[in-house]
């Protein structure tokens, strides 16, 4: 017999695989998972509530003050600086609060003092 070199296999899978069927490491395919984060809503801004307070709830100027804050919220929104933007909406939030109360308690007190007034006036001229 003559002398032929050893035989030599070739393998002929596509993408690297083996005979087996199991994916070669370098050449395998590759998975890719990506992870969407939650979208951050915008810091609300207060800016009709300050307006409405500044309008007809305005005690010691609290409403104007609110407007004025909830105005650099709205522009610290546009600017995309949410951290500043939240602080400013929160402080315009304080302050609605502070002036409604206010603007409500100090309401009551006028009917109630213009009642009794009144009655007082009705009372004197009875007798």
């Amino acid at each position: 017999m003559e002398n032929l070199p050893p035989s030599v296999s070739i393998d002929m899978h596509p993408y690297g695989r083996n005979g087996t069927g199991s994916p070669a490491t370098a050449f395998g395919p590759t998975i890719t998972s990506f992870v969407r984060p939650e979208p951050v809503p915008n810091p609300q801004d207060f800016v009709l509530w300050s307006f409405f307070n500044s309008m007809f709830c305005n005690p010691f100027c609290l409403g104007f003050i609110a407007l004025i804050f909830s105005v650099k919220a709205r522009d610290r929104i546009i600017a995309q600086d949410p951290s500043a933007a939240g602080s400013y909406g929160r402080t315009a939030k304080h302050l609605n609060v502070a002036a409604l109360c206010l603007g409500i308690v100090g309401t009551i007190i006028c009917i109630v003092v213009l009642v009794v007034y009144y009655n007082s006036l009705l009372a004197g001229s009875r007798l």
